[in-house]
């Protein structure tokens, strides 16, 4: 199956091509089958291409057949590899090149892995996949992770992944020129949570659990409001209070609470994994 991101180089799609690197860059091989050399580094450059994922256009050009392209370049040996930007060559090899030298000249000009990473976490909130977005957000190097917007973009996955308590210490520590429409969005998204997190029936709860701390089935009751309001990390932590004295306090009732909240957070949430180990320790 062709590759989006590789083209054998013709007449036919030569100016196609050529304009494409308006939008990422382009890289020209030049070769032949009589320069075992030039034919030899084809494989690696194919799957270069494919890490990039896109972020740059191999093209093959086949001296023997597209003479013409040949020409028009003044090729004069063999393999030749020219990099185009913006319709323009703004660098290239001559000569039989390794593939470390091919890699240090597109990462003069392309962005890096890194930049990659995170332009498509970008796109993945854009999609609505915050879960898969925060995945790629939080392997990050530091340097990036501290900037203003990656750190919105941060804020936005851990509000759509109920994880608030994190979100909302991320959005305490934006700079000032970042709080713009999409921080204040993020900003409205996290108070309406609180409100409705604070609901009298919560209230009315916490009240009973201060008059009477050792009382099992308050404690679960509002664990369980706790987590319909999207307040897991309190509620996992208020059953935990009472499950590391007793794994069957309550006949079980309080462990099976825990145990339906961990599962309705799932594999991925860091809350429900910190206490998912502190379960098994407890257990084995």
């Amino acid at each position: 199956m062709q590759s989006p991101f590789i083209v054998e180089l013709n007449e036919q799609n030569f100016h196609q091509t050529l304009e494409g690197s308006m939008q990422a860059p382009v890289l020209i091989h030049f070769w032949a089958s009589m320069s075992q050399e030039s034919a030899d580094i084809i494989p690696d450059l194919r799957n270069l291409a494919q890490q990039y994922n896109g972020a740059f256009t191999l093209a093959l050009v086949n001296c023997e057949e597209q003479q013409a392209i040949a020409a028009q370049f003044g090729i004069q040996a063999l393999p030749t590899i020219a990099l185009f930007m913006n319709g323009q060559p703004v660098d290239g090899l001559g000569g039989p090149q390794t593939l470390a030298s091919v890699q240090a000249m597109l990462n003069k000009h392309l962005p890096s892995q890194e930049e990659l990473d995170l332009n498509k976490a970008l796109e993945l909130i854009q999609q609505g996949s915050h879960a898969e977005a925060l995945k790629i957000l939080q392997t990050l190097p530091e340097e990036l992770t501290q900037k203003g917007d990656v750190k919105l973009a941060l804020a936005d996955c851990l509000l759509e992944t109920q994880q608030f308590d994190l979100a909302s210490k991320l959005l305490e520590h934006i700079p000032l020129e970042y709080q713009d429409n999409y921080y204040k969005s993020l900003v409205a998204k996290l108070e309406l949570h609180e409100q409705t997190a604070n609901s009298p029936e919560v209230q009315a709860l916490e009240k009973a659990l201060q008059d009477d701390p050792s009382n099992l089935q308050t404690a679960h009751d509002l664990a369980i409001q706790y987590h319909q309001v999207n307040r897991d990390e309190e509620a996992l932590d208020l059953l935990w209070s009472f499950l590391s004295k007793d794994l069957n306090a309550q006949d079980g009732n309080l462990k099976k609470a825990f145990m339906d909240i961990l599962s309705a957070l799932g594999q991925g949430n860091s809350i429900a994994s910190k206490y998912r180990k502190q379960l098994y320790s407890l257990m084995y």
